[in-house]
């Protein structure tokens, strides 16, 4: 979360504003959830939101990923295959939630709101891309996956597919489709 300098943000005042942009966001949908909104339900000034966040997109996508974070554990079984495989799963299960399916309203007006696409590219693409690349890299440095292994690539083939089923052609994400991705991917990029 990114806030300006000076005092440090009132942790219950934050959490009373992230928690306020969550349960609007599901109440209500992106497009209707407005800082005033967000203001009243956690009991501040739109000052203090406009303080600590640039924009209704920040301060909701620090609401849905405070929120989301916990649902979200970055897995460390000692086993790339199973870590990425368990990492893809948790996201396809959260994506598919009811939580989850908010992202897709959010990935979808990012499309004529660039402020809105930097914000979810930041706050919610690139921390999990981040957190494949580490499980992946690791598998690299033990020796579990070629080392010239693409792992730019290996997330895209991995997690652009969940993200196609999701947007593109809304087939179901049905139990046993993230571990073919990534026995199919696994089978060529294994030592």
């Amino acid at each position: 979360m990114t806030g300006k300098r000076g005092r440090p943000r009132n942790v219950e005042t934050q959490n009373a504003i992230l928690t306020a942009a969550y349960e609007l966001l599901l109440e209500h949908g992106f497009a209707s959830v407005t800082i005033e909104k967000i203001a009243e339900r956690a009991q501040v000034s739109k000052a203090t939101i406009y303080k600590w966040w640039p924009n209704k997109g920040a301060v909701i996508m620090d609401g849905y990923m405070h929120e989301a974070t916990a649902r979200l554990p970055l897995p460390d079984t000692g086993s790339v295959f199973e870590d990425i495989e368990l990492h893809a799963s948790n996201l396809a299960r959260f994506l598919t939630s009811r939580e989850g399916k908010v992202i897709t309203e959010i990935i979808g007006e990012g499309q004529s709101d660039p402020a809105l696409a930097v914000e979810y590219q930041t706050r919610y693409i690139q921390p999990r891309r981040r957190e494949a690349w580490g499980i992946i890299e690791k598998g690299v440095e033990r020796g579990d996956l070629k080392p010239d292994c693409d792992i730019a690539l290996c997330i895209d083939l991995i997690y652009g597919s969940i993200f196609y089923r999701m947007l593109v052609s809304g087939e179901p994400m049905e139990d046993g489709y993230v571990n073919r991705v990534v026995t199919s991917l696994f089978d060529g990029i294994r030592k």
